[in-house]
């Protein structure tokens, strides 16, 4: 008997990918990541919006599980995330490093009952700067 296929929902399948892009060079000059931060999802298809901008609105459903990483515009340029700070009720991010290399990136499954609209900031080191630069603008996890 053929077995029927089942279709999936965006977020369940792999996890939606957020990934940090930043302008090291801009940021450390100015102190800030305003202006200097793009942010990007995989989930535009499910509704996602504000893609390349600070304040990216991320589409998820309970139990999606979320992935942040970040890429520096200048290769040369360290950069890494310290924090994703968000509310525990939504969901609580965990750092991981790829195995066999200092790379980092977080993880995290979205919570039942979270609230429709929840605010993170991320916390970025760069370069040889030792105090983390925050997010100004706040991006989004949107139910």
């Amino acid at each position: 008997m053929p077995s029927k296929s089942k279709k999936s929902r965006p977020g369940t399948d792999r996890p939606i990918s957020i990934t940090a892009v930043v302008d090291c060079v801009g940021a450390l000059a100015s102190r800030s990541l305003h202006g200097n931060l793009y942010l990007y999802d995989t989930n535009r298809a499910a509704g996602s919006t504000g893609l390349g901008t600070e304040e990216l609105r991320t589409r998820v459903r309970a139990g999606d599980r979320l992935l942040w990483n970040v890429i520096s515009l200048e290769c040369e340029t360290y950069a890494a995330i310290d924090a994703i700070v968000v509310d525990p009720e939504v969901c609580e991010p965990e750092r991981h490093t790829y195995p066999g290399t200092d790379i980092t990136y977080w993880t995290a499954t979205v919570k039942p009952g979270a609230p429709d609209v929840a605010h993170y900031q991320v916390r970025l080191r760069l370069g040889t700067r030792t105090e983390p630069i925050t997010t100004t603008l706040r991006p989004a996890l949107v139910g």
